[in-house]
């Protein structure tokens, strides 16, 4: 693996080449992106692919890439216009691209944006809230999610997602007067460091999840 650090105006964005390139079989990199997680995420997944070139990376803002914009939120056709720049440094033409939550959301608008990016995509689970039958009960659900974590830290906050991604069916009235889940039943501390800048747990990733 070699990793590269590709600089723009905006951000610095650090991805990983898993194989060479051009890659060996004549096929294009698969490119795996995700959000809000970083390409620490897809370690494992990668290896499976001992055949393939894989390309993976860090989203602005996130692991090993740095921000230069000033900005703290995550909106897909910025986060689109990194995976273009990436994909245009690599010099290899179009890739294969695997792309799950947030990245999916990402993916969906690098391929409108930059057509020719991309052979075939996989969007694994993009969370498009604003499409859902239910769409206002949903915002309505993940807004639980912020205001737990603003107010109780990331245990309750991250108690109050899994609560949320676990409801089956659309969001009712039922799932709003279940008391606050306790993160202790999730194995979690119920301490608060004082820190609110968690990407899955605030609203800055409102715009991709």
């Amino acid at each position: 693996m070699t990793t590269h650090k590709l600089v723009t105006a905006g951000a610095d964005i650090v991805y990983d080449v898993h194989g060479p390139l051009p890659a060996a079989d004549g096929r294009p990199p698969l490119f795996m992106i995700a959000q809000p997680m970083d390409a620490s995420g897809f370690s494992r997944l990668a290896s499976y692919f001992y055949d393939r070139t894989v390309i993976t990376y860090d989203p602005r803002g996130l692991g090993r890439s740095t921000r230069k914009d000033g900005r703290v939120d995550n909106a897909p056709t910025v986060q689109a216009t990194d995976v273009h720049a990436v994909i245009e440094a690599l010099g290899v033409g179009p890739v294969e691209m695997f792309a799950s939550s947030g990245g999916a959301v990402t993916a969906l608008a690098l391929v409108a944006a930059y057509p020719n990016d991309v052979t075939c995509l996989v969007a694994h689970e993009p969370p498009l809230i604003s499409v859902l039958p239910d769409a206002r009960a949903a915002e309505r659900a993940r807004a639980g999610v912020r205001n737990a974590y603003e107010a109780k830290g990331s245990g309750a906050g991250m108690a109050a997602f899994i609560a949320m991604t676990s409801w089956q069916g659309e969001f009712n009235d039922d799932y709003f007067a279940r008391p606050a889940p306790d993160p202790a039943q999730y194995g979690m501390s119920t301490e608060d460091d004082g820190s609110r800048d968690d990407p899955l747990l605030s609203d800055r990733s409102w715009a991709i999840t």
